[in-house]
């Protein structure tokens, strides 16, 4: 894999570089940028070497701006990768910087409440999850358009997280409203099959596998249509829902499927 740092890692970090005190924001565009590369390869060591180095460089500028986006971007990495004491250490200084910031009814507030009560649902932590969630659908509902992809992926979360605590009325409803949403969206197909198999666990939570079986075929068949979306980008993104679908299938039985997701994901990967 490539080396934590390349040359365009470091050739012009404005508040590394140069020392002018009116300078001190980190290049986020550029570090998520290089996020992405990573993430796309499965280099998650290098992923995480990444962030760590310009956490570091945002304390130094005093960039807290940057601070917040580079903690907000480990919380989803540390999740993904499952190292739980890195990521809860991640989400608490992300709120408490973001407590300090006076940005309380900004989008950037409401997206880092969503990070850091992910970042505890990952956890087995739903009860500390679940009023961060409430919290940003209020500043997401008044700042964003009712069709903003953004919205949908608020209410699939909160969703997981209600399911977890069999509040399953309203988990369903926010399921329904994430498709709504999401069914507008380029390259929605996704997001909505990820919702579907959401759905499909939140019927066996609430009336049990036997019970609940012809209503959770229909969500698997659903998701599987639309996971096989011929205008679907086959880029490294769609490799990782392949690859987060693929073992729900095969938890309800659907081992071909499961076997087809993982193969594409795999080819993705190794062209990368």
């Amino acid at each position: 894999m490539n080396d934590f740092l390349s040359k365009d890692d470091y050739e012009e970090p404005k508040c590394l570089l140069n020392m002018h005190p009116e300078v001190t924001s980190i290049p986020v565009g550029r570090i998520i940028d290089k996020l992405d590369f990573y993430l796309s390869r499965n280099d998650h060591d290098a992923a995480e070497r990444h962030l760590r180095y310009w956490l570091s460089e945002a304390e130094s500028c005093h960039d807290m701006r940057g601070k917040l986006t580079v903690l907000n971007e480990q919380i989803g990495l540390y999740r993904k990768i499952g190292k739980e004491s890195e990521c809860l250490r991640a989400v608490s200084d992300a709120l408490s910087l973001a407590d300090s910031m006076d940005i309380e009814q900004s989008l950037t507030y409401g997206t880092t409440l969503i990070n850091a009560a992910t970042g505890y649902k990952a956890f087995e932590k739903a009860q500390e999850a679940l009023p961060l969630y409430r919290k940003a659908k209020t500043i997401y509902e008044s700042a964003l358009d009712s069709n903003d992809g953004r919205l949908g992926g608020l209410y699939n979360n909160m969703a997981l997280t209600l399911t977890e605590l069999k509040n399953f009325t309203e988990a369903e409803e926010l399921y329904q409203k994430a498709i709504k949403v999401m069914e507008k969206q380029e390259n929605g197909e996704l997001e909505v099959a990820i919702t579907y198999l959401n759905i499909a666990d939140l019927i066996s939570a609430r009336d049990g596998l036997e019970n609940g079986e012809k209503e959770i075929e229909k969500q698997l068949l659903e998701a599987e249509k639309l996971l096989y979306t011929d205008s679907l980008p086959r880029d490294g993104y769609y490799a990782f829902v392949c690859e987060k679908c693929a073992p729900v299938f095969g938890y309800y039985g659907y081992f071909l499927t499961e076997q087809e997701l993982n193969r594409r994901a795999r080819g993705i990967y190794e062209r990368a």
